[in-house]
């Protein structure tokens, strides 16, 4: 990709307008857990799981911070790169685009479908029974 056409394309999105990719997505979890990282520490983290080069971890870092999903700290020799999408915020956006593209809108479909997908800890079904109650009082 040309970093000026991407540079040019990026730049005029809104935050919630920025759709992370699988492989973004991944790497924002471990800046979301671990905080502010290097190149090395995220790609360590990732071929923990599979095998993962240290160019590919670098080329998906330039091109998030190209994006806008990151940042980059480039004041020393090794760069630190910084999430600029928040989680909260940026899960927001996945589940209202899935709920509306995958279960047209329907809250109750979706967790039907996320509940009957996995076996959810007791501690799981207290906390949403929690918020329903929650929810129901403030209405």
């Amino acid at each position: 990709m040309d970093n000026t056409f991407a540079t040019k394309y990026f730049v005029h999105m809104k935050k919630d307008q920025i759709k992370p990719t699988e492989s973004e997505l991944e790497i924002l979890q471990i800046i979301w857990q671990i905080g502010p990282a290097t190149v090395r520490q995220i790609n360590d983290i990732l071929s923990a799981k599979r095998e993962v080069g240290y160019t590919t971890t670098l080329k998906l870092l330039q091109i998030m911070d190209q994006k806008g999903i990151v940042s980059t700290d480039k004041s020393m020799r090794t760069h630190i790169y910084t999430a600029v999408l928040k989680e909260e915020e940026t899960q927001k956006n996945l589940i209202d685009q899935l709920l509306s593209q995958a279960f047209g809108g329907s809250a109750s479909k979706l967790v039907m479908q996320a509940l009957g997908n996995s076996k959810p800890k007791q501690s799981e079904l207290d906390e949403l029974k929690s918020f329903i109650q929650k929810w129901e009082e403030n209405k």
